[in-house]
């Protein structure tokens, strides 16, 4: 039936909640930070929609408006909003006693109206500045929001007009959309637009990043923040955005002249420091070019008294900042800055102890490059026309080795003990998988032990019922896919002979009784239990073992999985060297450069639970075989990396960006 709904002015005291509104049952969605913009919007603009009432014996339930009630009281309740008090009378309409479809009419508001769309809220926002002259204050203010997230939307909204025309025709997505608003020049995202569009091909919103750096440098990338003081001072030409990190310093040419001037100076104070013969600068260094240069290395040197008085020192600070290290309550930036004091005390004892030959100085040099939001120094280079020098030098003194990255992942003492323990735990559940061959190992195992001539098949497991202690500095955060696995082989042993109750003769009679079958599976358990802790296996110190692993565990990844226990053991280098060299994911590498160790080894821990789909085929598979490769069996073949594409049309700016 039609309802007629006659207009009413009811004070904000006299309504109450109506046990027919069907969010009456949700209380969350009244709560005061789902309805902080709705009453911001209301103390500014009034309340835009009357509430729909019915009479109650209490006083005029809402049958809907229930959120804008609910903003209503607190607008009365805030002392500092004017003009808001119980007796205050707003619009309603009001609701027949008789009506039968008090629910319908409650639920009609509720859903049929439509959500506006994104486009046409950031256009909205953009509107009320260029033509109601709103400043991102006072939207802010009118919609209870802060000024960034005002200032976000307008970003969206001020896009060039074809773009957004584009987005509403569904022609492009709205990320790719938004992948504009990195220059803030409505000019320079049409020309882009056009130029990746002349082709009618997929467009996606990373190519509109890539081809928009070569149109300038963001002040918050890397490099504009490590440039943008002297770019600034030498007039240089800067796109502006509403949000300053997102103006573009549009002058490319300037930005890699600055880069560089930086980066001379960064290898000229080593060269001068150290006592090179020569310092140069490159924006990038590239490896391969780099492939005919030599390199001298320190060689040892006895400290003086002062010397070894400091080294002293050091040793003690050490020891005493990894006792604070060892504290699990320690916050991520009070760990970084310990693991960062580590590190400086760990260099200044090795240059004590350690110098360069006055001929190797007087041959070798320094080069500066940009690499991971950061000066690099790659020193003690020599250059292919002295390399001819170098011969016959001693070892390790200089010679043509290639050089080594100074983020070259190293593992510890402390983490390759704790890795061991993995390994052996992923081995032990692959036997446990595995009972018929682990049970023909252990009984050729137990036989050529007595009747060999005193050399044991191999050490690897012990076969006299001792069960392996396994002791690991993280054991509660590793992962648990192994122990998992010999929980479920547990759960599975037929233990029906294993009665306590009974004397060891009667459970052998009983043990006697079982099939093959169950009984390999117990020997194979058993056996897995006596797993010492390993790395792969030298077929030439255990041949029996190394083909065995092959055999029941060609793939650790089956049973162990890197998490965040192993990500954050290692230094921020090293895993953005993982990511960008060992997965093929450079670009996500450069992105997460500027990001803290805690923000990287999240990263890490989400990609290993579960690849992405964004993941190439190559990417894909470098993620799920990839191991610290003394985790690998022995005989596997490596994966190799899958090599990361560089969009075309990017400067050398853009690429080290």
């Amino acid at each position: 039936m039609t309802q007629a709904l006659k207009p009413v002015s009811v004070a904000i005291g006299d309504l109450v909640a109506h046990p027919a509104n069907v969010r009456a049952k949700s209380p969350e969605s009244y709560a005061s930070e789902n309805i902080a913009h709705l009453k911001a919007s209301i103390a500014v603009l009034g309340l835009l929609q009357p509430l729909l009432v019915q009479k109650l014996s209490t006083g005029f339930g809402v049958l809907a408006g229930g959120r804008r009630h609910a903003a209503l009281q607190e607008l009365v309740s805030d002392k500092s909003a004017k003009g808001f008090t119980r007796s205050t009378k707003i619009d309603c309409r009001l609701v027949p006693d008789d009506c039968d479809v008090t629910t319908a009419l409650s639920l009609a508001e509720n859903i049929t109206q439509e959500p506006m769309g994104a486009i046409d809220e950031f256009e909205a926002f953009a509107r009320m500045m260029e033509v109601d002259g709103q400043t991102p204050e006072t939207i802010a203010r009118t919609f209870g929001t802060t000024v960034a997230a005002v200032k976000g939307r307008l970003r969206y909204g001020l896009i060039h007009p074809d773009i957004r025309a584009a987005a509403r025709a569904k022609q492009i997505t709205l990320d790719v959309m938004k992948a504009f608003a990195d220059h803030p020049s409505q000019a320079v995202q049409k020309e882009v637009f056009e130029a990746l569009t002349k082709d009618d091909i997929y467009l996606q919103a990373y190519t509109v990043r890539q081809a928009l750096k070569s149109r300038g440098v963001q002040i918050s990338d890397d490099i504009g923040a490590f440039v943008c003081e002297e770019y600034k001072a030498r007039g240089g030409t800067i796109a502006a955005d509403l949000l300053e990190e997102h103006s573009v310093l549009e002058d490319a040419g300037l930005v890699e002249t600055i880069l560089l001037e930086k980066l001379t100076a960064a290898a000229e104070d080593e060269r001068a420091r150290a006592g090179f013969a020569w310092a140069e600068a490159v924006v990038r260094y590239d490896y391969a070019a780099m492939a005919d240069y030599g390199r001298v290395y320190p060689g040892p040197v006895e400290p003086d008294a002062k010397g070894r008085k400091r080294l002293d020192k050091i040793t003690s600070e050490l020891e005493k900042l990894e006792r604070e290290m060892e504290d699990e309550s320690l916050e991520e930036d009070a760990y970084e800055a310990l693991y960062a004091r580590v590190d400086e005390l760990e260099d200044e004892a090795r240059d004590l102890q350690e110098a360069y030959s006055a001929e190797d100085l007087a041959r070798s040099g320094v080069i500066a490059s940009w690499s991971n939001g950061q000066v690099t120094l790659h020193v003690g280079l020599v250059r292919p026309e002295d390399r001819s020098e170098l011969s016959g030098k001693a070892p390790g003194a200089s010679g043509d080795k290639q050089e080594k990255d100074c983020d070259e992942i190293v593992y510890p003492a402390s983490l390759t003990d704790d890795l061991k323990i993995e390994r052996a735990m992923a081995l032990g559940a692959a036997m446990a998988m595995h009972p018929e061959a682990t049970l023909d190992l252990t009984l050729f195992k137990l036989i050529t032990d007595v009747l060999g001539h005193g050399m044991s098949a191999t050490h690897a497991i012990k076969v006299d019922a001792r069960k392996e202690y396994r002791s690991h500095a993280k054991m509660d955060e590793i992962d648990s896919t192994s122990l998992e696995q010999v929980a479920e082989v547990h759960d599975a042993l037929d233990l029906s002979w294993a009665d306590e109750a009974k004397s060891p003769a009667d459970q052998f009679a009983a043990f006697r009784k079982l099939d093959a079958g169950e009984k390999a599976k117990l020997v194979a358990y058993a056996t897995a239990a006596t797993t010492q802790s390993c790395f792969a296996r030298d077929p030439r110190s255990d041949s029996l073992m190394h083909a065995f692993e092959i055999e029941v565990m060609p793939d650790i990844r089956a049973h162990w999985t890197p998490n965040a226990a192993l990500w954050g053991r290692f230094k921020k280098a090293w895993l953005l060297k993982i990511l960008g060299e060992e997965l093929g994911l450079a670009q996500e590498a450069v992105t997460l450069a500027s990001s803290s160790k805690k923000e990287i080894v999240a990263f890490c821990d989400k990609l290993f639970a579960e690849p992405f789909a964004t993941l190439t085929e190559a990417q894909r598979t470098a993620v799920a075989s990839w191991c610290p490769p003394m985790m690998q069996t022995a005989g596997v073949e490596p994966v190799e990396a899958p090599e990361a594409e560089t969009p075309e049309g990017v400067t050398a700016v853009a690429n080290a960006a």
